[in-house]
């Protein structure tokens, strides 16, 4: 990508940054091949490449966290992300690119330096220990580390920094991490994990082993209670965004539809037998839909 792609020679560029890293992260975020390059052309440059940098911060921690170098490698890999945070924020010292450009970001966006050290807490925890039936404190915190504050930084850069702004983070995300563990159980299970709640594994007979739980009985009933759990997030969320700036929701928007759209698909695919196996089919038309119903609620 040339500097061409981002810029003419009488424009600015956006967040100030120097063209080629600015190149850097967008080629980061459209290698990494999901829908959230296209996701995010909705934003003015300057915003978008905003959130190409977060996206960018989070693929390189998320990878070292779920990568198979030897445990001590990672989490010495994740420590040293404490530190350049921290040396961003009371530095200002840079690296590379990504921290050039994410140095940019969080000057001109205000981000609070505690919402980067909770997502690298969050792929600590898959990278210290193998996550397997937690308890609902522990689900619970994993949830906010590693999509909560993921939300908290976003709304900041989509423009709206209020109380309001941080609810519909904490409720988005905690959706949208609920409707990622019930989509990836068998994906999961194959490395080990079993993000499914331990108590409500044993109130339905579900063993804590994350092989034998794809075939119990019980499984779908603990899916069961989880979808609602994501469900009643995401109707949260949809009606706080009204107490927020309208232009400013519209990304969350968007994704929460589209995860909302994941989850009621999963729902109707069900937790037993194949289905398992199976990623639910959503069309354009169904993710309109929960679009349109989320600007409703």
């Amino acid at each position: 990508m040339t500097a061409q792609n981002i810029q003419t020679h009488d424009e600015p560029t956006p967040l100030g940054c120097d063209p080629a890293d600015l190149a850097w992260v967008e080629s980061t975020v459209k290698q990494a091949a999901t829908s959230f390059a296209a996701g995010m052309r909705i934003l003015p440059p300057m915003r978008r490449y905003g959130m190409y940098a977060i996206y960018a911060f989070c693929r390189v921690v998320d990878d070292i966290a779920d990568g198979y170098e030897p445990m001590p490698e990672r989490k010495a890999a994740l420590d040293a992300w404490h530190q350049r945070i921290v040396a961003l924020y009371d530095h200002g010292k840079t690296q590379d690119p990504l921290d050039r450009v994410l140095l940019a970001t969080i000057n001109f966006f205000s981000l609070r330096q505690d919402d980067f050290h909770a997502v690298i807490d969050g792929m600590m925890m898959d990278a210290e220990n193998t996550i397997v039936a937690p308890d609902e404190k522990t689900l619970d915190l994993y949830c906010d580390r590693v999509a909560s504050a993921v939300g908290r930084l976003s709304v900041r850069i989509f423009g709206d920094s209020s109380e309001e702004a941080d609810k519909v983070a904490y409720h988005l995300g905690r959706a949208l991490q609920l409707t990622n563990i019930l989509r990836d159980i068998a994906e999961d299970a194959a490395r080990g994990r079993l993000y499914l709640p331990g108590d409500l594994l044993d109130r339905f007979h579900v063993p804590r082993d994350p092989i034998k739980a794809l075939s119990a009985p019980g499984l779908q009933g603990v899916a069961n209670i989880l979808s609602v759990r994501a469900l009643d997030h995401f109707q949260i969320a949809f009606t706080t965004m009204r107490a927020c700036r309208p232009k400013a929701m519209l990304p969350a928007r968007i994704m929460g539809a589209s995860y909302e759209a994941v989850l009621i698909a999963l729902r109707k695919r069900g937790w037993s037998g194949t289905a398992l196996h199976e990623r639910p089919e959503t069309s354009a038309l169904n993710k309109v839909f929960w679009l349109t119903r989320s600007y409703l609620l």
